[in-house]
């Protein structure tokens, strides 16, 4: 298990293994949330870096008559 310690100024270093496994570089953008009684980072992709990541994906879907 990873631990950090909160520094004086509330700043945490992400652990080595951490940030290499969730591809984690400088600048990257991270949410905070609290769920219950943990805190939660979650990086947060661009726009751009998601284009075309439904590539392929089946469109077509039945539709009721009064919906088309």
């Amino acid at each position: 298990m990873n631990k950090v310690i909160i520094s004086p100024k509330f700043q945490v270093v992400i652990p080595k293994e951490i940030r290499e496994k969730a591809g984690l570089k400088p600048g990257s953008t991270l949410e905070v949330i609290h769920y219950n009684n943990r805190i939660e980072l979650i990086p947060v992709d661009s726009v751009k870096k998601l284009n075309g990541f439904l590539k392929g994906i089946d469109t077509n879907i039945d539709r009721e008559g009064d919906r088309i």
